[in-house]
């Protein structure tokens, strides 16, 4: 299934592929201070919609994790990182999805804060 996705101004918008019944709520200081809900897919199943140009990105502690987000209405929409086996991933922040009932997704903590 592909799901569409945008930032709050929607110069950044694009598209993922695949389903979930599952997202990660991780503890650490950026996570939970933005409120991320966090799917996990192979980097080649987002596709943008719009131009690269229009991501600015942050990293913080580790530098592992590339968060994207869009300089003109700050929101986060996706970050990239490696997985465990190597391959490149992209983190989706599910929030902005479109049409997610957010009350019937489930949550797995995840504890990023003793990392």
């Amino acid at each position: 299934m592909a799901h569409k996705g945008s930032c709050h101004c929607g110069k950044i918008a694009y598209e993922v592929e695949g389903d979930f019944n599952e997202v990660m709520e991780c503890n650490c200081s950026n996570c939970s201070k933005k409120g991320f809900l966090l799917w996990f897919v192979p980097r080649d199943k987002l596709t943008l919609k719009t131009p690269e140009g229009n991501l600015s990105e942050y990293t913080f502690n580790k530098h592992k994790i590339k968060h994207q987000f869009c300089a003109t209405c700050g929101t986060q929409p996706f970050a990239f990182a490696t997985g465990p086996d190597g391959k490149p991933t992209a983190a989706i922040n599910i929030r902005c999805l479109e049409n997610v009932d957010l009350a019937m997704v489930k949550r797995k903590p995840f504890d990023g804060k003793s990392l």
